[in-house]
């Protein structure tokens, strides 16, 4: 599959070294979704920002996190995300068996009440948009206020990521 737009190599535009500075910093490299993004300065300082926001000062378990990245990657059939974030999940404590049945259509076992639960909370956010009131007071049970918007916030940003990547074909 061609990409769509071309990326742009680190270093070659003075005028992104800071941007570029932060990417390394938070990220270690500046991977093909970054330098996509280097097209648009002020997106990839946005992007950046919340997208370290999201993953890096959240006050969520980094374990939930993953999950609800990898499957937003799977419902919106983001290979690229999914790969990039199987390690991360990994790190995080989530199991192969995990990884393998997170990717099914349908999670009924192999997690914990809450897990299972925020996961059909990502199923709903990115299949439907819609969330019915009686899904969101069963997350909310478990969850302050910061806490609910982190996991709504992640959900979103991360079906924001694997749009971007599938759109413009940003892969491996």
């Amino acid at each position: 599959m061609d990409k769509r737009i071309q990326e742009v190599e680190p270093g070659s535009r003075p005028e992104l070294a800071g941007i570029e500075a932060n990417i390394l910093k938070e990220r270690g490299r500046i991977s093909h979704l970054y330098k996509v993004l280097l097209n648009s300065p002020d997106i990839a300082q946005g992007w950046e920002s919340l997208l370290t926001a999201v993953r890096n000062r959240s006050s969520l378990p980094a374990s939930l996190k993953e999950l609800m990245i990898l499957r937003v990657a799977v419902l919106n059939r983001a290979q690229y995300e999914f790969d990039a974030h199987r390690p991360h999940a990994i790190n995080a404590g989530v199991s192969e068996e995990q990884i393998q049945l997170i990717q099914q259509d349908k999670i009924t076992s192999g997690f914990t009440e809450l897990e299972i639960l925020v996961i059909e909370f990502t199923d709903v956010m990115t299949r439907d948009i819609q969330v019915p009131d009686a899904l969101y007071s069963s997350v909310k049970a478990h969850f302050n206020d910061r806490e609910i918007l982190e996991v709504v916030t992640t959900i979103a940003a991360y079906n924001m990521v694997s749009r971007l990547l599938t759109a413009l074909h940003v892969g491996h």
